[in-house]
């Protein structure tokens, strides 16, 4: 899978400029692709009772190439590579690879492998997003580390999206936003399995600049097969979003709630795919029982302290398995983030965890990442 991607991308790179002709000496069939991407390495230690540890890790590295066919067509390849290159989470993987007719701003359409158009922080780029990671509500139910037991995705899927922004104020500035998809429902590089599709949606106004304020919907299956037999597990989610962003100021707000069941293992390996056991959790009188709710939010502020250099963030998150205290998860974080230049930033972090699924509940985390765009 690897090397054909990688050979795929390769051809497609040295036959681009070969389609950069001119349409009859109009306009160009093909723009120059641009080439970008980034590269984030960091250190994590953890002071935990019986579990202390620390690490030097290089989180991810990504190449990109954008372009557009005909100025109305946007294109955009994107890989990732990180981690261990046996597993289907942390292996070397395609994560977009998309087209978008965007000649109307109030109606463009997408088809490829994007983002599922679910939650304001789900798109948004990781040195961006500015903290040691996306959310716990975020990560759980927006399809990165999702707790269905599917492969870790990135949040995104393969299907077609439609989009747009109308309804502008005298100044030119739009004040809705609307975006709803079909997808497979599996995840990034994998077909359908029970031949259901995921609908996700979302619209948001937008009463002044730099505020946004929406509602998402998730409809859809999450399916694996075992010995000819397909498990296919409905899943239905919603989230309500709140965002005020101007220039590095960020102050932004999520609720997000599932219903559905989940696999009890996560999609790693082949061997995965054919394991239909379902999750289960283990109530407040000792019961076993399927864990079929779940939810989180969070509240953060990344506030500027020196223009363009220096930031201070605050983060509240929470996300809970069992869409109650059983087991709820909490994050306060606190930190600062340094620019050196836009293409070099240093992100740190102090976390102090509150985990009810621990006999010893509270520990806390040091975090530095040191991100480079190119």
């Amino acid at each position: 899978m690897t090397k054909r991607l990688l050979l795929t991308l390769l051809i497609s790179i040295m036959l681009l400029p070969m389609l950069a002709q001119e349409d009859k000496g109009k306009k160009p069939i093909f723009t120059p692709p641009k080439f970008s991407g980034f590269a984030m390495a960091s250190y994590q230690a953890t002071f935990q009772d019986g579990g202390n540890s620390n690490s030097f890790d290089l989180r991810l590295v990504r190449a990109s190439f954008e372009g557009r066919i005909l100025n109305d067509f946007y294109y955009k390849i994107q890989g990732q590579i990180n981690g261990n290159p046996t597993t289907l989470g942390s292996s070397p993987r395609l994560v977009d690879y998309f087209m978008e007719w965007q000649k109307l701003d109030f109606f463009r359409v997408k088809l490829g492998q994007f983002k599922r158009p679910f939650t304001y922080e789900n798109p948004m780029n990781p040195i961006d997003q500015g903290f040691m990671g996306y959310s716990q509500p975020v990560s759980k139910l927006a399809g990165f580390s999702d707790r269905t037991g599917m492969h870790a995705s990135n949040g995104r899927d393969i299907g077609l999206q439609f989009q747009g922004d109308f309804l502008k104020n005298k100044h030119g500035r739009n004040l809705l936003h609307y975006q709803v998809g079909v997808f497979n429902g599996q995840g990034i590089n994998v077909k359908d399995v029970d031949e259901r599709k995921d609908i996700i949606g979302g619209a948001w106004v937008m009463p002044i600049e730099g505020m946004r304020i929406g509602a998402f919907g998730w409809e859809g299956s999450y399916a694996r097969k075992s010995g000819g037999h397909t498990v296919s597990l409905r899943q239905h989610r919603y989230a309500f979003s709140a965002e005020y962003k101007k220039g590095d100021l960020q102050l932004r707000t999520e609720y997000i709630h599932s219903t559905g069941l989940g696999f009890a293992n996560t999609y790693q390996k082949a061997a995965d795919a054919s394991d239909v056991t379902i999750k289960t959790y283990t109530d407040k009188d000792g019961n076993e029982v399927a864990n079929n709710k779940s939810d989180g939010v969070y509240a953060l502020a990344i506030v500027p302290v020196v223009k363009n250099k220096l930031m201070a963030k605050a983060r509240y998150d929470l996300y809970r398995p069992t869409a109650s205290s059983v087991a709820a998860k909490t994050n306060y974080e606190v930190g600062l983030n340094y620019r050196f230049c836009k293409y070099l930033e240093l992100q740190t972090e102090y976390c102090l965890t509150n985990d009810k699924a621990l006999a010893k509940h509270n520990y806390s985390t040091v975090f530095v990442q040191f991100s480079i765009r190119y």
